[in-house]
């Protein structure tokens, strides 16, 4: 995921807007080249000139035509790549199965599970009643749903606590203006209950009322509403608004369905409200009040609430209150601080609490029995992984799931026996023709950075690769918002591995990967290590033989988009090619845009450039004001034309900036889909046709064309 958006000071507009144009191209095989129309903006005596700022004007009809010759342009370079995108797609289309099922998961009196069908994009709702025996009923065939609908993204579904009723969100053109519905899973019908803008929603116990957050302007969740079932939205009750645009809310109900959470956050802060979950018209509670750098959330156990809080405790600690008296005077220490240990997350059971560490910058599951406080922890069998709870809605249980897999072990799902520690794998991905992990080889190694600190670097690629520096290499990177970038499988990958590229993700900091401190040492004023953390992993890989400068691709998105941005601009030289997807590349800008999405609660994340330090140096890494008359290596950019989250304009001014000013042959393009948004594709085929459309573009810049 990634994110952003900004302000500005002066206007100076030096051509009239009506003649703003497209320069005419004899043939989609020349590069698009955009009208030059200056804006010069003046901020903290410092005056930036944006020749491309009207390319934001998404109704100007010049700007659909410039971005059509760029995505005709796009297609005639790619048109070499066609027959290897065609191999590709039918690789990895070939390697999954197509009619499958999840594993069922009990909520209630049901099981719950989703299943696909071959030659269907969407997954199929099921259940059973009380037994897996019982007959099939399908309460939600998204296939169905999505007929003659070009895109279609369910964003939840939450069937009420008596099973009776169904809520859903859905986005039909990828500009996340999610609505919801209401299906009555007794007779089928969709009832007349419609509500739109809105993110996020949960039940209420009394399964007749919801809660909803609801956007403001610029795409922020600030309100909570009660809606109930049957009522127009005209007549829902505002519960509660958020009132700093640095927080936005969300809602979440305890798996012991006693209480009903309305959290309001910010990057750096929490606080959270509750009421009983049967209670609807109850007024919410503050558990502890905000204070600047606290953050905490919370579950509930017996008469107690359990809190993962870092106050005191950088990386977290648990401490637990009675929930008729929540302050901190009343905390009793549950797991204590402790150092190099990053307390992630917890799930509460009736008998049992379920803690997820990361140590080392792996992810420890850990168990304790709440009757005779006894603890033991879950062991994984491969030294680079990604472990987590799976789907767990029972409360009063003995089986925990979970879900594991590394870069070599397809994702598989276990059930653990919380008190005789036995597990049950109940289903591992299957790979289709033919799978053999002792193929391929999986390692860790670490890249010294500028300072010093040595950045984990995850690798995997088929045996008898040769390390001698001539191997292709595709590296991988994100780095923000203390999102970890887990060693997870994918079969599409084999498509890399078995042609002989190495792939890599480069653990750089502004993830978590590495635990709390590796998050807070890639934000704000120290952002750049995340840029240079990354280049020290390439310069390590090529320098160790893993590749060399001319078979090195790299690529990211969203905010992993920045990193790319950033990286070409600082060493254009370290790079043969880079995909930067719905890229984050015109952030001075963004981040000075208040009415765009989600600016002003990432102050906290990138800083804020109304103030003068902070301007100055997100100006000194700004990937759009860093583009200067040199040598770039290939690129290829990806954008969505309806995306909240980084704007289509974003990589589009950036590709026309590089276009005018760079001093090489290299070719740069840019994909604009007309009809996504942030998260590409919703149809499972169809995202798989964008993986091979990318991994052709990789293959062929490492001179592999088949």
């Amino acid at each position: 995921m990634g994110i952003k958006n900004f302000a500005r000071a002066a206007l100076l507009a030096l051509a009239p807007f009506g003649s703003m144009s497209v320069h005419a191209q004899p043939a989609a095989t020349d590069p698009p080249v955009a009208t030059i129309i200056p804006k010069a903006d003046t901020l903290h005596g410092d005056v930036r000139v944006d020749n491309y700022y009207w390319l934001r004007e998404r109704s100007n009809p010049d700007v659909k035509k410039y971005v059509e010759a760029e995505n005709a342009y796009t297609e005639a370079k790619m048109k070499p790549a066609e027959a290897l995108r065609e191999t590709l797609y039918n690789e990895m289309l070939r390697r999954i199965k197509e009619t499958d099922e999840d594993p069922p998961y009990r909520q209630g009196k049901y099981f719950y599970y989703s299943r696909s069908e071959k030659g269907k994009q969407y997954p199929i709702f099921c259940r059973k009643n009380g037994d897996l025996a019982a007959a099939e009923e399908i309460y939600f065939d998204q296939n169905e749903m999505a007929k003659g609908i070009a895109f279609y993204r369910l964003w939840e579904n939450q069937v009420s606590p008596d099973g009776n009723s169904l809520a859903f969100s859905v986005d039909t053109n990828g500009s996340e203006n999610y609505v919801i519905q209401i299906k009555n899973l007794v007779d089928g019908t969709i009832l007349k209950d419609r509500i739109e803008n809105t993110q996020a929603f949960t039940w209420s116990t009394d399964n007749r009322t919801i809660f909803y957050t609801m956007e403001d302007s610029a795409k922020r969740p600030y309100q909570v509403y009660r809606h109930t079932v049957g009522t127009p939205s005209s007549d829902d009750k505002l519960i509660f608004e958020e009132k700093d645009a640095l927080y936005t809310v969300r809602l979440d109900r305890t798996r012991d369905d006693k209480c009903l959470f309305i959290y309001s956050g910010a990057f750096n802060a929490t606080e959270c409200r509750y009421i009983p979950a049967d209670q609807p018209a109850a007024e919410f509670k503050i558990i502890i009040p905000r204070s600047p750098g606290h953050e905490y959330d919370v579950d509930h156990w017996g008469t107690d609430f359990y809190i993962r809080t870092n106050k005191d405790a950088k990386t977290f600690r648990l401490v637990r209150a009675s929930a008729a008296d929540p302050g901190e005077k009343n905390w009793k220490e549950v797991i204590p601080f402790r150092k190099g240990v990053t307390i992630e997350g917890f799930d509460m059971f009736a008998n049992y609490l379920v803690v997820y560490d990361r140590e080392k910058g792996l992810q420890k599951i850990r168990i304790t029995d709440m009757t005779s406080k006894t603890k033991h922890e879950i062991g994984f069998p491969d030294p680079v992984y990604t472990a987590s709870g799976n789907v767990n809605m029972v409360f009063d249980t003995r089986v925990f799931r979970y879900s594991y897999q590394s870069m070599v072990r397809p994702y598989s799902i276990f059930d653990y026996n919380l008190e005789t520690k036995e597990q049950k794998l109940v289903k591992q991905q299957e790979v289709l023709g033919g799978y053999d992990a002792s193929k391929y080889e999986s390692k860790r190694i670490f890249a010294k950075a500028a300072d010093g600190v040595e950045v984990p670097i995850s690798l995997v690629y088929k045996k008898g690769v040769k390390l001698d520096g001539t191997a292709p290499l595709h590296l991988y990177g994100y780095g923000a918002y203390g999102i970890s970038q887990q060693a997870a499988f994918s079969s599409a990958r084999l498509s890399y591995l078995d042609r002989g590229v190495i792939f890599a993700i480069a653990h750089v900091r502004g993830g978590a990967d590495m635990g709390r401190d590796w998050y807070d040492d890639g934000k704000l004023m120290k952002k750049k290590n995340t840029f240079t953390d990354f280049i020290a992993c390439a310069e390590h890989l090529i320098k160790e033989k893993y590749t060399s400068k001319a078979r090195l691709t790299i690529s990211g998105g969203s905010a992993g988009g920045l990193l790319m941005g950033s990286v070409v601009t600082m060493r254009p030289d370290l790079f043969k090619a880079a995909i930067l997807a719905v890229p984050f590349v015109d952030a001075l800008n963004t981040m000075l845009d208040p009415t765009l999405m989600y600016t002003e609660q990432e102050y906290l994340e990138w800083g804020n450039p109304h103030e003068p330090a902070a301007y100055k140096y997100m100006k000194s890494y700004d990937p759009y004001t860093n583009v200067t008359a040199r040598a770039y290596p290939d690129m290829l950019v990806r954008a969505g034309f309806n995306d909240p989250r980084v704007n289509y304009w974003e990589g589009t001014k950036f590709v026309a900036k590089l276009r005018a000013l760079k001093t090489d042959h290299n070719i740069v393009l840019l994909k604009v889909n007309m009809g996504q948004g942030h998260m590409g594709s919703t149809g499972r085929y169809e995202r798989l046709k964008e993986a091979a459309y990318d991994y052709a573009y990789i293959l062929q810049e490492s001179g592999i064309m088949q």
